[in-house]
């Protein structure tokens, strides 16, 4: 009894002896953590906004290491661009590139971008403007994230250009005509200033609208006009450049403050990573739609010249006291640091 006993003992003790010398178990393999996300946008595939949502997907996903997938919806696949805007808002879609002209109404203060002859002629020193100014990306922004959008950048598609069915170099011959705007009443303003007619009018609708006349002219940058062959139907293309198309990187506040630390800047990250890159889609882009417009069509291309851009500069004044009218003090102080913004980095 005496040797099972010892035996038995002895028998638990190796049996210890080899639990303690084993590799620690191995923890439960830790789940990592998938994210699906969805992106919608204002234009049609190859569009500025479709390229630029294409890199932030490729390289975002790529920074993740695989963890993140985003699907990307371009305008009318989840409704139209304010349909959008709200479903960002209600977190419905966590990303979204929104633009002032059709987001007036919610965030008033946004359309000092539809001001005309606001920023600088040269792109390089808009680039530096939108990167730098705490009116846009401090102030601006602030008003935004009051109504759930949070904007991660501002950036531009282009220049704004008119196409018409009647000459357009001077103000007085924009008396009566009805210009396609937005839905945005600083749009409106900037176009009543120079004696037009307004018409808001969804941007799928434009080239019927031009094509049945009940338009007369519209306001894009070149990549939109060629892509969506507005010059078919249109006798005149202005090149006066007399606004900056402005549209930001938007995501949905809550959704956004929910992720992890290392999510949040993998974001970051992207948005800046593809700041630049966002001048260099839209010149490249701009650049080859006036050939192809030049090569398919004739219609007649007029180039504003200094002393005419000088006429309409004037004109456009009256749209900046109707924007502080519409948005009151608090917008009217942001534009007034934008304009000191601009002034400086022109004056470099």
């Amino acid at each position: 009894m005496k040797k099972i006993i010892i035996c038995g003992m002895v028998l638990v003790l190796a049996m210890a002896m080899l639990v303690g010398c084993a590799a620690p178990a191995a923890p439960a393999a830790q789940t990592q953590e998938k994210y699906n996300w969805r992106l919608a946008h204002e234009e049609g595939n190859g569009s500025v906004q479709d390229v630029y949502a294409k890199r932030f997907k490729e390289v975002l996903e790529a920074k993740s290491g695989g963890k993140i997938n985003i699907d990307i919806y371009p305008v009318g696949q989840i409704g139209d661009a304010t349909q959008q805007c709200e479903l960002l808002q209600n977190g419905g879609l966590e990303f979204g590139i929104i633009s002032p002209g059709n987001t007036g109404t919610i965030v008033p203060e946004n359309q000092l971008f539809s001001l005309h002859f606001l920023f600088s002629e040269d792109m390089n020193k808009n680039k530096e403007i939108f990167k730098t100014s705490k009116a846009l990306n401090e102030d601006l922004t602030a008003k935004y994230l009051e109504k759930d959008i949070k904007v991660l950048s501002y950036w531009t598609e282009g220049a704004m250009e008119w196409t018409t069915n009647k000459k357009a170099t001077t103000p007085d011959e924009w008396k009566g005509l009805k210009m396609r705007t937005m839905p945005s009443p600083m749009i409106v303003a900037s176009y009543q200033a120079y004696g037009a007619n307004p018409t808001p009018l969804p941007y799928m609708e434009v080239y019927s609208g031009l094509q049945l006349n009940m338009i007369e002219g519209q306001e894009n940058p070149l990549f939109a006009i060629e892509e969506m062959k507005f010059y078919e139907v249109q006798k005149y293309l202005t090149l006066g450049s007399s606004s900056l198309y402005v549209t930001t990187t938007a995501v949905n506040p809550k959704f956004f403050e929910g992720l992890p630390k290392d999510i949040q800047q993998m974001i970051l990250d992207t948005v800046e990573e593809l700041r630049d890159e966002s001048f260099d889609i839209q010149e490249k882009l701009n650049s080859a739609a006036l050939d192809k417009i030049k090569a398919k069509s004739s219609i007649a291309i007029d180039v504003l010249t200094p002393e005419q851009r000088e006429v309409f500069r004037e004109a456009s004044k009256k749209a900046y006291g109707d924007y502080v009218k519409m948005v009151g003090a608090s917008g009217e102080t942001i534009l007034n640091k934008l304009i000191e913004e601009v002034k400086a980095i022109e004056s470099k």
